[in-house]
């Protein structure tokens, strides 16, 4: 077995049970949820997401509040399940912060970022109650203020901030010209702007420069740099700050020659970071966030499609399965990665050390960009076999084109030890829903 297959094992091996060759997720058979949902589906794992919280719990000082972020996976059920274990939520639309307060989420524990928050989400979020706004340009901060005063509310905001130098990270989103945030070199100009709006109070600051971090250094050195530039926030205003959002970026690993993200590095480190702010009587009063999202739901998931054929081409073996990128964007690759990578993926179906292959596997879509994964060695698949594709819970079906070629839209499912919930249906092709019954069997003259 080489090193890429070791590290499909070892994933998989936290979230499901082979017997007889086939696979089990919390004692309920996947084969068996296939057939009764049909495939492709998602299966979401309840104990795991509960499980990589705790861990992260365990790891942080009290000091660091734990927010997730929803876009990583929206669906109120999953959400349900971390804020049961205590987290609030970061959101980045008005929609978003529907699901989360469906999940059971209090308002004063949600806070809003991203690049383009439009004056209807502003409005929105401000009437039914956010602990936080995070400003990222003065359009916005000017357009909050007239929101604001319309409804004679007054808005506790932090400021995004892109630093000056890139610090590296999966996908990077400071130290470079990019939407995101205000420069690290504007800052007094923009704490002078958000200091003369009277509606607005300013708390806190909130720095997220890059995403799917393994290295527990590097993480680290984007928290430090946060609380070098609430100083200077600090020393600008003259006052106290509230919250140091330090943002997210925990990473997975999604290919062989990743590692986990060493928690208890990022443990001892963040005790140190906080105890040393803390000694500092501007931050006396502080809290600390961070706002994880793949860290806590990528782990749980995992999407399952059903092979349709097998067949040879110039001796390369193509696996065509019912489902492609129009389900899961970012295992094709197409969802912002720079270096294409294969995820973790597996026959579900059967498990034979002996009899291997190499495959390139897609999806149903006619376009050559439906590929899942380009050199995937996994026990030989055949004409209905199940193949999962691991690291699945975030960024999956939401961040997808579902409803390209008018494929049905896969079922999710949420599993526990007790039982297991279809959380989304199987849902009908737009293009055969937009018919009558009597338009199906009698089409319409052209």
């Amino acid at each position: 077995m080489n090193s890429k297959q070791d590290a499909v094992s070892r994933l998989a091996d936290k979230l499901i049970v082979r017997r007889g060759g086939k696979s089990w997720i919390q004692g309920h058979s996947i084969e068996e949820m296939a057939a009764t949902h049909e495939s492709p589906l998602y299966i979401y794992d309840g104990e795991t997401i509960a499980g990589q919280y705790r861990r992260l719990r365990r790891a942080l000082p009290d000091d660091i509040d734990i927010y997730y972020s929803v876009k990583a996976n929206p669906h109120p059920r999953v959400i349900e399940v971390l804020v049961r274990e205590g987290a609030g939520c970061e959101v980045a639309s008005a929609g978003e912060y529907v699901a989360a307060r469906l999940a059971g989420v209090a308002g004063n524990r949600i806070v809003f970022a991203g690049p383009g928050k439009g004056r209807a989400d502003l409005e929105y979020v401000v009437c039914h109650r956010i602990e936080e706004i995070h400003l990222e340009s003065f359009e916005e901060t000017r357009t909050l203020e007239s929101v604001a005063d319309d409804h004679d509310k007054t808005v506790d905001v932090s400021i995004r901030i892109n630093p000056m130098a890139a610090l590296g990270g999966g996908l990077m989103m400071g130290g470079e010209p990019t939407a995101f945030g205000f420069e690290e070199e504007s800052l007094a100009e923009v704490v002078r702007e958000i200091s003369s709006c009277s509606h607005l109070r300013l708390r806190g600051i909130h720095l997220y420069t890059g995403t799917q971090i393994l290295s527990a250094d590097l993480l680290l050195m984007h928290w430090e740099h946060a609380v070098s530039l609430a100083t200077r926030v600090v020393d600008l205003t003259g006052k106290p700050l509230h919250t140091i959002d330090l943002g997210g970026g925990l990473g997975i690993p999604y290919f062989a020659h990743e590692q986990e993200l060493n928690l208890e590095a990022v443990a001892q480190g963040a005790r140190t970071l906080v105890n040393s702010a803390k000694a500092d009587p501007r931050f006396a009063g502080c809290r600390f966030l961070v706002e994880p999202g793949r860290f806590l739901a990528g782990p749980a998931g995992i999407y399952v499609a059903r092979v349709r054929s097998v067949k040879s081409c110039r001796g390369t073996t193509f696996v065509v399965l019912d489902g492609g990128m129009n389900h899961h964007l970012a295992a094709s690759g197409n969802l912002g990665q720079v270096i294409r990578r294969d995820y973790p993926i597996l026959n579900l179906s059967r498990s034979d050390p002996a009899d291997q292959c190499t495959v390139v596997i897609t999806g149903p879509l006619c376009t050559p960009i439906d590929t899942l994964g380009r050199s995937v060695t996994l026990t030989r698949p055949r004409a209905g076999d199940l193949i999962g594709i691991l690291q699945s819970g975030a960024y999956g079906l939401s961040a997808s084109p579902i409803n390209f070629l008018g494929h049905p839209t896969p079922a999710e499912i949420l599993v526990n030890k007790e039982c297991y919930e279809v959380i989304t249906p199987r849902g009908i092709p737009f293009s055969e829903a937009s018919l009558t019954a009597d338009e199906l069997h009698s089409p319409r003259p052209r």
